[in-house]
Formats: C-alpha cells, structure tokens, sequence
C-alpha cells in the first residue's frame, strides 16, 4: 500500500495551488493546459509495458486539443540504464479551422520504436531518447525522427533526511523526414515531489516552437511505477 506522509501532502497542496493559478491565467490568455499520466509496469529484470494518456486543452480545461493514447513492450540491453521499446499511440486531434471557432477532427495512429539510456553525473540524472515514428494520419502518411534530453536534480539534502522535491528539465526535437525538416521543438522546466518510489508528481511549464509560431503549456504529470 502507498503511503503519503504528511510533509508530502503540504507539498501537493502547494503544487496543486499553483496549477490552479496557473489554470485561472490560462482562461483569460492562449496558454493550454495537458494532464498527463506516464505509466511503467516492470514485467522482470529484463521486460517491461510502458502505458500513457495525455489529455491536451487549449485552455485551462474542456477546449480539447488533443487525446494521446500510448502503449509499448520495452527490453533492458543492460539492467537500468538502457531500454529499447517498440510501441503505439492513438491520437485524436481537434483542430481549429483557421479564422473560425469551428473544429475538424483528425485520427492519427502511430507506430515508434525508441532507445532510451540514462546516466548520472553526481547527483544529476541525464536521459537520452531517440525516437523513430510512423505516423498514419487519415489517408496520408508520414515519418518522424524526435530527441529528448531531459535533466533531474534532486533538491539539497539534509543529513537526517531525503528531500522528495527535484527540479526538472527537458528538451525535444522533432524532424521531418521530408520537406519542411524542422517540425518543433518543446523546452520544459517543472518542479516535482516523489511521493515514494512508484508515485511522482509534477508541475511544469512548456514553450513549443513551430516553425513560425509558439505556445505555452502548463503541464501537470504523474508519473507511476508498479
């Protein structure tokens, strides 16, 4: 059974307060909102199933933007620190006619494979991802080259006890493998709490670049192991 400490439930508090500041802000501005939920089931030593939902709004919530549906069977080359996975997602987008408050649905289903390794320089996590897409959305196809370098540094630790809250921080390319190669980019910073070692939760910001235009996102992730 997972158990919350009451340290750990000041610190949501403090997290969720600020997302619902966040989520006021974004009502009256052109900042999204994406509820994110990562999950990871370690089958053994060497298998693993990730799973994921990502709830995309162009608003605090209830403008939806985008669904995201995403499953993969991962295999450990090493024993931490390297992952292969092979994997599929089910996207479902409204997209906003331009110069119009109309939408048209798009179905996207998607096919990737991806390498993920890890390494620590001192108390600093780096990861690395790499990942191939193929996108079938409607009655076109496309391809997708993405990588992710993400950094987490665990808060200043006294001597008689583990800080749960770390700050994180990533950086994602996309590319095309057709015209127009530069498809986005997304840098993120948040800050999160381990709430013990299968439960994390975070709250974060994301800019994403287009190639002629931005956004911003508040993000709200939790991540779970079991």
């Amino acid at each position: 059974m997972f158990k919350i400490t009451t340290r750990q439930i000041k610190i949501l508090s403090i997290l969720f307060l600020g997302a619902m500041s966040f989520s006021a802000h974004a009502q009256d501005s052109n900042l999204g909102n994406w509820l994110i939920y990562i999950g990871n089931k370690k089958l053994n030593s060497k298998w693993n199933i990730h799973n994921e939902i990502q709830y995309r709004n162009y608003n605090a919530i209830g403008d939806l933007e985008q669904l995201l549906l995403r499953t993969g069977v991962g295999h450990n080359l090493t024993e931490n620190n390297n992952n292969i996975l092979l994997g599929y997602g089910y996207i479902l987008s409204k997209n906003y006619i331009e110069d119009t408050e109309d939408k048209v649905l798009v179905n996207e289903h998607r096919v990737f494979q991806q390498y993920t390794t890890k390494q620590a320089i001192g108390k600093v996590t780096l990861s690395h991802r790499y990942r191939f897409e193929q996108r079938f959305i409607e009655d076109d196809f496309k391809l997708r080259l993405r990588y992710f370098l993400s950094l987490n540094i665990p808060f200043k630790q006294s001597t008689d006890s583990k800080s749960p809250m770390y700050f994180s921080a990533y950086n994602e390319i996309f590319l095309n493998t057709k015209s127009s190669i530069f498809d986005r980019n997304r840098l993120y910073g948040g800050l999160g709490c381990k709430l013990n070692n299968n439960i994390k939760i975070e709250l974060g910001y994301m800019n994403q670049f287009f190639e002629t235009k931005s956004r911003d996102q508040i993000n709200i992730i939790t991540f779970v192991n079991f």
